[in-house]
Parts: structure tokens; C-alpha cells; sequence
């Protein structure tokens, strides 16, 4: 059984063959996939695919969204997590965090969106999918102020020092396409050393494709697009992780798996049922 617990099903890439996607999920192995919202146009979107399918959902702004969000958009946050806090599918807040890469963005609207819903998190008693990128410190100075019920740090690529920070606040990691490309050496490193209870496996998906997928710059430039990631990718995207750490794929299935529960506590009633 794999979980891919980072995957937008419901983003347009997908409106012309969900359908087929999830079904080459599913004869693939995947049992179960979360589906974390970005903002407020898609909090219905990602709920309804989740049921749809029988998959997961999370409900957030994500700070790369956060610019076009008002805070009218936190007041209506919390209202969707009161309305739907018995939905069994419902297992997170995110995709929430901070982004320091794309050049132009706010940090202080940023920061305040992040720190608004880490106490929404804790008001209702949820664990949070974190955006990690360039910020893990500074996610990591929020969490030591607003302590929530962990969750996963989202396509983590920070150091063994921040990881072990994350990992002891109660988080999973999260690894991906990136995972698959030899020359990703830190990504790999972390893999292969961290202590196998804190690693996750995820796609992504539509993004962050693996290697077989991806397209170079020149490739693209002579018209070569880069093909779309999904979720049936996860088990060949796992055979990266098991090459590293030296386990077979069934080992690399139950742990990782094991460890999305534990991240994700919802979850194990989803599956058990």
C-alpha cells in the first residue's frame, strides 16, 4: 500500500482525465492520496475530489496564494474548518508556510498569514502541511511560538540540523520527484541518514516531476514540454528511497505509509474502514 500524501488532484492540470489519473493510481498501488487546498478558490474543490474518490483533503492558503488573500480569507478558513471539523476526510491544515524563493513576495503579509493559521490549527486540533521553502528556520521560530499537533514539512530540503528540529516538534518529512535526480545530493543525503519514522514519500503532483519526466532547459527551448507528474509516479518515485536506504519496496511502503498515519492520525480511519 502507498499513501502519496502531497498531491493536487484537483488542479486543472487534471479536469480533462481525473478520472483516469486516479485510476492508474489505484492500479499502481496507491491507496490513498491527500489533497492539500492552496486558498480559498479551491477549499471545495479539493473537499470534493477527496470524497469523490475516497481520498483526503487539507484546507489552507498557501503562501505563494497569500498575496491575493485578505483577511476576510482566515475569518472564512475558520468558518469551512467549523462546518466540516466532523468530516473524517478532513485531516489538516495546509498547504500553509513560507515561501523566500519567488522573488516579490510580502514576507510580513506572508509571516501573518502563516502564524493566523498555525492558531487555527491548534484551535481545532489539527496537524499542519507545511510549504518549506528557504524558510525553514523561520517556520521552525513560528512552531516554537504557536505549537500545533505536527504534521508534514512539504518537499523538505533544508539541513540535517533543521530536520531533526522539525522532526523532534512531531513532523514527517517529505520527499519526491527531486529524490529521483542523482545530482539532488543534500535531498538524497537527508533521505538515506534521517531515522526511518520520519520519513514520507509524496508527488506533488502536477508538480515537481521525477527525473524520466523532467525536461532541461534546452530541451524545453527546442520545444520538449515537461511531462505532468501524478500519482501512479509514487511507487517508482519509492524505488529511489529504497535504492538509498537499502529496503526492499514492500519495507518502503509500510514505513512510509506508517509514518503518514502517524503524521496524519485521521487517516488510519479512512484506511481501516
Amino acid at each position: 500500500m502507498w499513501i502519496d500524501s502531497h498531491c493536487h488532484l484537483d488542479a486543472p492540470e487534471f479536469d480533462a482525465d481525473r478520472d483516469a489519473v486516479v485510476q492508474r493510481a489505484v492500479a499502481a498501488g496507491v491507496r490513498m492520496l491527500v489533497i492539500p487546498a492552496v486558498g480559498a478558490f479551491d477549499w471545495d474543490s479539493a473537499r470534493e475530489q477527496a470524497h469523490r474518490h475516497g481520498f483526503a483533503y487539507a484546507l489552507g492558503i498557501h503562501p505563494l496564494y497569500v498575496m491575493q488573500a485578505c483577511e476576510q480569507d482566515l475569518t472564512l478558513l475558520a468558518a469551512q474548518l467549523e462546518r466540516h471539523r466532523d468530516d473524517p476526510r478532513l485531516v489538516a491544515v495546509g498547504e500553509i508556510g513560507l515561501d523566500f524563493f519567488v522573488p516579490g513576495l510580502d514576507a510580513e503579509k506572508q509571516q501573518f498569514f502563516y502564524m493566523e493559521q498555525l492558531k487555527l490549527a491548534r484551535r481545532f486540533a489539527l496537524p499542519v502541511i507545511l510549504h518549506v521553502r528557504r524558510s525553514a528556520d523561520q517556520l521552525l521560530a513560528g512552531l516554537g511560538r504557536i505549537p500545533v499537533a505536527g504534521g508534514i514539512a512539504h518537499a523538505f530540503n533544508g539541513s540535517a540540523q533543521q530536520a531533526q528540529r522539525f522532526i523532534d516538534l512531531g513532523f514527517k518529512l517529505g520527499f519526491g520527484g527531486t529524490l529521483t535526480f542523482e545530482r539532488s545530493l543534500q535531498i538524497r543525503r537527508l533521505a538515506t541518514e534521517l531515522p526511518e519514522i520520519a520519513v514520507v514519500l509524496e508527488t506533488d503532483a502536477p508538480d515537481i516531476p521525477p527525473y524520466w519526466l523532467y525536461k532541461t532547459a534546452e530541451q524545453r527551448a527546442a520545444g520538449e514540454s515537461t511531462g505532468r507528474n501524478e500519482p501512479a509516479e509514487l511507487p517508482r518515485i519509492a524505488e529511489s528511497l529504497s535504492m538509498l536506504r537499502g529496503w526492499t519496496p514492500a519495507h518502503t511502503a509500510a514505513v512510509t505509509g506508517a509514518n503518514v498515519l502517524a503524521a496524519l492520525p485521521r487517516l488510519r480511519g479512512l484506511l481501516d474502514g
